[in-house]
């Protein structure tokens, strides 16, 4: 009994996925256990998968290919090249073939690769699945690979084969004649009427919605900004704590202020006593005399660098311009931070004053007026909604921090007793101008149809 099944991980490995592939609903999980798990029987770091009529369908580690890439096209160029020459499975690298196209192997691909046929039973043909990796292939992962293949081949054409069955329509007519209950006439009459009722239901007006990711935002907060070139020495308010008016948030480093300032008061006390000394000579000595100007000169000098440096040393506790919540990172983050002029620091957010701030993709712009209806949903609480009113939406589109492109959105909370707290997110509904059903359906694939085709 040492030699059961369960003491051979590759062969459970190979029943699991036998089992997943004839549990999988459609052809796209087929096509995903394909190039994805099949990891589990032989490492490979590439996979891909082919058909003639469908190309490209799956690689690993992406959840949709992509068309117009150029790693996609060439994939197409080598699947449809190698099914045309080769009718077995066989190991591939660069110099495989002479050719232009698997002479870019190297380009794309790790060194070793493998390739498999694969029925096609969408068209009858024969598809294809390249596994790729940089260590070479032994002769038993081969042997893996095309018996899984086989089963997956298998797994697949049953798939595409089951079909829904539906009776004919003399049968149905028949039988109804025979229970006394409908007629050909009837059924035909009954179709008619639900295409009557389907074509007058495209023509109901709705509103033209689209959604878009929001977040609550305080509604015109104060920003703090440092008011100097300095290093944080302490931060004395939490993130989120309720502050009032002149309550102090941060301080600077001061030890430099105070050595100056202490360097300028022992200054102003030498020169005030060489100015009493020189008024004292100045009764007998003409040049003593002409000194005390200079002198007061460069007391008045050290007094305004010393009332500077005063100025410097208040402003170096930074103070609360509103009361509100204080809005910020995490306070370590900013102990010991060099930081510059007007550099934004902190929001002070006024109490009850919130709005929403979503972000609206280009393909999403619908014609909106100031006042259109807004719904939130946050992501904490999906089952209740928050009504608002759009404020304005931005004229240009701004990048966003994943790279895409979207409009800034801004609207106004509408009688709401009890608001949420700033910075939870959710999705934002915008209502637009009233349409027909059926424009609300196809407005998205015709703007895509109309993209594809360059009208």
């Amino acid at each position: 009994m040492s030699n059961t099944a369960s003491g051979h991980p590759n062969f459970e490995q190979l029943v699991l996925l036998a089992r997943r592939s004839r549990e999988a609903q459609t052809s796209s999980e087929l096509a995903f256990i394909a190039v994805n798990e099949t990891h589990q029987l032989a490492p490979y770091r590439q996979a891909s998968l082919w058909f003639p009529k469908q190309k490209v369908v799956a690689l690993s580690g992406v959840v949709a290919p992509e068309a117009n890439a150029p790693y996609v096209q060439w994939l197409e160029k080598l699947c449809r090249h190698l099914t045309d020459k080769v009718k077995t499975p066989q190991l591939l690298d660069a110099h495989s073939f002479s050719d232009s196209v698997t002479s870019q192997w190297s380009e794309w691909l790790p060194t070793y690769g493998v390739y498999f046929p694969v029925y096609d039973p969408n068209t009858g043909g024969t598809g294809a699945i390249i596994f790729a990796r940089e260590q070479p292939w032994q002769d038993t992962e081969i042997i893996r690979l095309q018996e899984w293949l086989t089963i997956w081949s298998q797994a697949n054409g049953l798939l595409n084969q089951s079909k829904l069955w539906h009776r004919p329509a003399d049968d149905l007519a028949l039988s109804s004649r025979k229970s006394g209950y409908w007629g050909l006439s009837s059924v035909l009459n009954y179709k008619l009427w639900l295409s009557v009722v389907i074509i007058a239901a495209l023509f109901i007006p709705v509103n033209l919605t689209v959604l878009a990711p929001a977040q609550l935002i305080p509604f015109q907060p104060a920003s703090v900004r440092a008011p100097m070139n300095g290093v944080i020495e302490k931060v004395l308010v939490e993130p989120n704590q309720q502050v009032e008016r002149h309550t102090p948030l941060f301080e600077y480093d001061r030890s430099e202020i105070k050595n100056r300032m202490q360097v300028a008061e022992g200054a102003i006390a030498i020169l005030e006593a060489e100015y009493r000394q020189k008024s004292q000579l100045a009764v007998f000595d003409q040049s003593s005399k002409g000194m005390l100007a200079m002198i007061q000169g460069e007391i008045s000098e050290k007094a305004v660098e010393l009332e500077y440096l005063k100025d410097i040393d208040k402003r170096s506790l930074v103070l609360a311009p509103e009361a509100g919540m204080v809005l910020f990172d995490d306070p370590s983050e900013w102990v010991g931070r060099p930081v510059v002029t007007g550099e934004k620091m902190m929001l002070v957010a006024v109490q009850d004053a919130v709005e929403i701030e979503a972000w609206l993709s280009p393909a999403d712009v619908i014609p909106l007026d100031a006042g259109a209806p807004v719904s939130l949903y946050l992501n904490s609480d999906p089952l209740h909604s928050f009504s608002a009113q759009l404020r304005y939406v931005g004229f240009e589109a701004l990048q966003r921090p994943d790279g895409h492109y979207a409009y800034r959105v801004r609207a106004r909370l509408d009688g709401v007793e009890a608001l949420p707290q700033v910075g939870l997110k959710g999705t934002a509904k915008i209502e637009g101008e009233e349409v027909t059903l059926a424009y609300w359906i196809f407005r998205r694939p015709l703007a895509s149809l109309r993209a594809w085709l360059g009208w």
